[in-house]
């Protein structure tokens, strides 16, 4: 099966129970809702309601106690695969040969038309992605990463996340050395760009689940070893993913935690990270979400900081803004060039623009400007997250 440590009777136990809540869960879908995707929403509910309450930081704690955060997010990987490898298993058996006898050229023929055949195939498609939903809110439970899932954007979050879905680089680097030769192309054609539409709808979501577990029926000779294999891996490529993006949103977490402890001048630390952010002309993904983060603790959302940062034309006469800002503050300024070195880094690579607005806030902060810091810690922020997990 895999290198990983057989499940023991109670982990098989509760393989079966969650299979049985699935079961009934799948008793109430039509076969429409399951082909056009709608199922999807639904599902959301049936999968996270509860999890989210039960499974908290002092739930995992508790589980794992004294263990870093890496070793948890590892520990929670290896269970959700072995509980996704036995899953294959059980569900194979059940669909494998009939369902793969019936798939017409490029899968189009629907193995849902199978009553039995049909009600193993969309367990094994709702058990896997729940483990793989619930995987994901793990891992941002223990990096520390404050998700609401009653904010869309949150919950499109967590989709993503759970699923590999990031455009154009969807599934580089998850298919590893470490994959077995006979599940990689799998793998690949499960994370592929062309049949991953990174789109916020969804049941635009729900279909692509539902096609990528066509996908696993479509190799020859499938059974229920490949199965299992395809399940493993796949929650392993999921976790690894996972633990990546959590993992660098964590470091700006902690960023704007420390920036905001620091300064005593939360207006002007507002302004001073927007005004470096948008010293290239770009607001990007690491550097919005820093200021998510930054207004959040600074409990000012609605501020005129946000207000104002859709008004592009702006920018120049902002900036004048801010250095007369700055030349009235009084105190320690030096918190502020220290938030904006980290705005400036936080996308993981310095443009020569911020580098000129940084040392020109430098000057006035009364501190030393030094390039190779700011440098250094654009490449830390461009390695974090990025530590392998799983084998």
């Amino acid at each position: 099966m895999t290198d990983d440590a057989e499940p023991d009777q109670s982990e098989r136990q509760q393989i079966r129970d969650e299979l049985g809540r699935l079961q009934k869960f799948a008793r109430g879908l039509r076969l429409d809702e399951v082909r056009d995707g709608t199922w999807f929403s639904e599902f959301l509910r049936h999968s996270l309601d509860s999890y989210v309450h039960k499974v908290d930081a002092a739930y995992l704690q508790r589980k794992y106690p004294g263990l870093p955060a890496d070793a948890v997010a590892q520990a929670r990987i290896d269970l959700a695969a072995r509980y996704a490898s036995v899953e294959g298993g059980l569900s194979a058996g059940a669909y494998t040969g009939l369902v793969a006898a019936t798939l017409g050229s490029g899968g189009g023929a629907s193995p849902l038309t199978l009553p039995g055949a049909g009600a193993s195939f969309v367990l094994d498609l709702l058990f896997v992605s729940q483990l793989q939903l619930r995987l994901a809110h793990d891992i941002a439970v223990l990096y520390r990463v404050p998700l609401d899932l009653e904010d869309p954007e949150d919950l499109w979050k967590l989709i993503r996340v759970a699923f590999v879905i990031k455009g154009r680089e969807t599934g580089r680097g998850l298919v590893g050395k470490g994959v077995p030769a006979l599940v990689r192309p799998v793998l690949k054609m499960i994370y592929s760009q062309e049949t991953m539409a990174a789109a916020r709808s969804l049941p635009v979501v729900g279909k692509y689940l539902l096609q990528r577990n066509v996908i696993k029926l479509t190799i020859p000779a499938v059974g229920v070893p490949l199965s299992m294999a395809i399940n493993h891996w796949s929650i392993r490529s999921a976790g690894a993913y996972a633990v990546r993006l959590f993992g660098q949103e964590a470091a700006i977490v902690e960023a704007a935690r420390r920036m905001t402890a620091r300064s005593d001048h939360p207006a002007e630390l507002l302004w001073v990270l927007w005004m470096t952010i948008k010293a290239d002309g770009l607001v990007h993904e690491h550097e919005r979400l820093l200021l998510k983060h930054v207004t959040g603790l600074l409990g000012d959302p609605e501020s005129e900081l946000v207000a104002l940062t859709e008004l592009e034309e702006t920018v120049n006469r902002q900036r004048d803004q801010v250095w007369a800002l700055l030349e009235a503050a009084e105190g320690d300024l030096g918190p502020l060039y220290e938030a904006a070195t980290e705005a400036a880094a936080v996308d993981g690579k310095i443009n020569v623009n911020e580098l000129t607005v940084l040392r020109r806030l430098a000057g006035h902060c009364l501190v030393e400007f030094d390039e190779a810091a700011i440098r250094a810690k654009a490449t830390l922020y461009g390695s974090a997250g990025s530590r392998p997990v799983g084998r």
